[in-house]
């Protein structure tokens, strides 16, 4: 990574927090955004980074950043297309527009405006390399996490097409696909957090699931992710699964295609049926 520019969004917390923290100690030059202003400025002051405030489902404000981040440091090698968010409601009948509308705005378009905006100063640079986040449920489809599913399966066909383009046409980029499984993200709590901003009813179940995630299932350092998603930049590898939990549901996948949606929801009755009551102390 020694010499390299390298751009992270989402860079305020987590994954994004993570990878800018780790480029940096391999000698990577770094750009980060986000939303959030103090998570933002915790990273810079973390990393010495390049820092600006930015949504990146805001097409202009993408565009523009590319241009000053691309001016500022005459190269760009690596984009880091991170930032995601969550949201939903238990079931697609229940969901609104808006929740797709927020979640594919982020976790899709952002990476799309990302890649459309910095690609051509990547392939200017003669050796870039594009890394879309995808997640787990880039390949598991979930009751209850319509809109996010369908943000990270999309980002994974976005992925794989660019880097069949790339290698038809020639252009010097390497592309990643990341599906990381359980990593400790503030993701979950954020979507709480977010719906009460908007005066929306938060349930004690969305509470108890979401306490779930957080306390039992987003388990892995995210510094530790970061370190095998940047080894697999480095490696060049087109896939990267993080965590025994991403490859053991990849697997599954894999092996009964047409069966895992009843196991993953035997498995999510298993795990949630009871969260209720037993924040009821029952």
């Amino acid at each position: 990574m020694r010499g390299t520019v390298a751009v992270v969004t989402g860079a305020g917390s987590g994954i994004g927090r993570a990878l800018a923290v780790a480029l940096t100690e391999r000698g990577a030059t770094v750009a980060i955004s986000d939303v959030n202003s103090v998570g933002l400025a915790e990273t810079a002051e973390a990393t010495n980074a390049h820092a600006e405030l930015l949504d990146v489902s805001d097409r202009s404000a993408v565009a523009a950043y590319a241009t000053t981040i691309a001016t500022h440091f005459g190269v760009v090698h690596q984009l880091y297309n991170n930032a995601g968010i969550a949201d939903g409601a238990p079931s697609i009948l229940d969901d609104d527009y808006g929740s797709f509308e927020r979640v594919l705005g982020v976790n899709l378009w952002g990476v799309i405006h990302g890649t459309k905006e910095f690609l051509p100063h990547l392939i200017a640079s003669g050796a870039g390399h594009v890394v879309n986040i995808s997640s787990l449920n880039g390949y598991l489809a979930q009751a209850g996490l319509a809109a996010y599913c369908t943000s990270k399966f999309a980002v994974r066909g976005f992925t794989e097409t660019l880097r069949s383009e790339m290698l038809r046409d020639g252009h010097p980029v390497d592309v990643t696909v990341v599906h990381p499984g359980g990593v400790k993200t503030n993701i979950a709590l954020a979507a709480l957090a977010a719906a009460r901003a908007r005066g929306e009813t938060v349930t004690l179940e969305q509470e108890a699931r979401t306490r779930t995630y957080t306390d039992t299932l987003l388990r892995m350092d995210p510094a530790k992710a970061a370190a095998i998603i940047l080894d697999g930049v480095r490696a060049k590898k087109p896939r990267v699964l993080v965590g025994n939990d991403a490859r053991a549901i990849d697997a599954l996948v894999r092996l009964v295609p047409a069966n895992y949606p009843r196991l993953a929801n035997w498995w999510g009755k298993k795990m949630f049926a009871t969260a209720p009551a037993r924040e009821r102390g029952q």
